[in-house]
């Protein structure tokens, strides 16, 4: 069972929280056992599960991929003035897998799924959530 999920952003660099979305389509495919994966579709965007207690992880993240990789700087600024957002979509990958266990995705307390977004705003980003049962 596949659905498409489609949010904006506001930020040129920024995680949102798309657990909702995700566990509503988990609930839609009467699916108990199995693996639903989450895609991103672009070359500047990603999908990370990471801590959902408050926002200075999110903060945190953002901040550290603006270090690592600043703006301005890459051979592709040439072409798009984005080079920048494609590697830090490249590092955290456009997926993310997690096993469904008795119709509940299997994170833990403080793990939620975020659409990281490295070329923003948008007023439309496509994320494919394909939920997979076991045989």
């Amino acid at each position: 069972m596949r659905e498409v999920i489609q949010i904006g952003t506001d930020k040129h660099n920024g995680l949102y929280d798309i657990t909702p979305e995700v566990r509503r389509v988990v609930k839609g495919s009467n699916v108990s056992d199995g693996i639903v994966n989450i895609y991103v579709q672009g070359a500047t965007a990603g999908i990370m599960i990471q801590e959902n207690w408050d926002q200075s992880v999110q903060n945190d993240v953002v901040n550290l991929l603006k270090k690592l990789i600043p703006a301005g700087v890459w051979e592709h600024d040439m072409q798009d003035n984005n080079g920048d957002a494609h590697l830090k979509a490249g590092i955290v990958g456009p997926s993310e897998a997690i096993p469904l266990i008795d119709g509940e995705l299997g994170l833990s307390t403080w793990q939620n799924i975020f659409l990281c977004e490295f070329d923003g705003p948008r007023t439309k980003r496509t994320i494919v959530v394909t939920v997979i049962k076991d045989s």
